[in-house]
C-alpha cells in the first residue's frame, strides 16, 4: 500500500514566494521611514550599513540565531540611540519594516496548489523567518503556523518538527514536510523521522549523500499533481504515477 501523509508541513520563505527581493523592498521602507522620523540614523545607517549592523549584531547575539525579530530590534536600538535618537523609536521602525516585509508576491503556482494541497491533508506552516500569514492574507490556508521565534529553536532541529507534529495531533511518520532548503527544510526534517519534498524551483543539484529528499519537484503545483494521483481508493489503496514512493 502506499504511503500518503496524514498532515503537511510547509516552509515559507523561498518555498511560497521569493524572499530576497521582499528583504530588500522592506529595507528600503525602513530607511524611508527612518529618513522620515530618525533622520540622523537614515544618514549614519543606509541600507548597506543597516544590512551589515544586523549581521553584526546576529553574529555576537548567536543565542538569537531562532529570532530575526530581535535580532532586527537590537539593531535598530543601537542605530538609533548612535544616531542620537530615542530608542523609543524601535518599535515604530521595526512595525515599518515589518508591514513590507509581509507584502510578498507568490510564485504563481502556490494559491491553486494550497487550495488543492488542503483538500488533501491539513496544512501547518513551519518556518524560521518571522512572516505573518494573517498579514499576507495566507492564514485561513493553514491551520497554524509556527515560527523558530515561537518555539525557541529552529530547522534544522528535530524540536520544531516535533513540536509540530503534535500540535497536527499526527506521528512524525505520518507528516509529509514541503521545502526549497535542503539543509533546513529536508534534511532537519528526514532526521526528525517525517516523510520529505523538496521544492526546487532552481533545478539545482542535490550534494547530500547521506539523506535525499522523497519526493523532488520543481514547484509546489506538481506535488499536488502527485498527491492527486496517490489519492486513496475506497479500499484505502493508493494509486502512486511512479512504483515507489520517492519520485526524487
Amino acid at each position: 500500500m502506499q504511503w500518503f501523509p496524514h498532515a503537511i508541513t510547509i516552509d515559507l520563505d523561498d518555498t511560497l514566494w521569493p524572499i530576497a527581493p521582499v528583504i530588500e523592498r522592506a529595507e528600503t521602507a525602513l530607511h524611508d521611514w527612518m529618513l522620515a522620523h530618525a533622520p540622523n540614523a537614515a544618514v549614519r545607517y543606509p541600507v548597506e550599513a543597516m544590512r551589515a549592523l544586523r549581521d553584526a549584531v546576529a553574529q555576537a547575539n548567536p543565542q538569537l540565531a531562532h529570532d530575526f525579530t530581535a535580532q532586527r530590534k537590537l539593531s535598530l536600538a543601537h542605530a538609533l540611540t548612535d544616531s542620537g535618537h530615542d530608542e523609543e523609536l524601535v518599535e515604530a521602525a521595526f512595525a515599518a519594516f515589518h508591514a513590507a516585509r509581509n507584502q510578498v508576491e507568490l510564485y504563481p503556482d502556490v494559491a491553486v496548489a494550497l487550495d488543492r494541497l488542503a483538500a488533501h491533508a491539513p496544512l501547518a506552516a513551519l518556518t524560521n523567518g518571522n512572516a505573518d500569514l494573517a498579514q499576507i492574507g495566507l492564514q485561513h490556508r493553514f491551520v497554524f503556523s509556527l515560527g523558530a521565534r515561537e518555539h525557541g529553536s529552529g530547522k534544522p532541529d528535530a524540536g520544531i518538527f516535533h513540536a509540530a507534529c503534535v500540535r497536527l495531533g499526527v506521528a512524525p511518520s505520518d507528516v509529509l514536510h514541503v521545502g526549497d532548503d535542503p539543509e533546513l527544510d529536508i534534511v532537519g526534517a528526514a532526521r526528525a523521522g517525517l516523510r520529505t519534498c523538496w521544492i526546487n524551483r532552481r533545478d539545482a543539484g542535490w550534494t547530500h549523500a547521506e539523506i535525499a529528499p522523497d519526493l523532488h519537484v520543481e514547484q509546489l503545483g506538481a506535488l499536488a499533481d502527485w498527491l492527486d494521483s496517490c489519492m486513496p481508493d475506497s479500499n484505502n489503496n493508493a494509486h502512486p504515477p511512479h512504483s515507489a514512493w520517492s519520485a526524487a
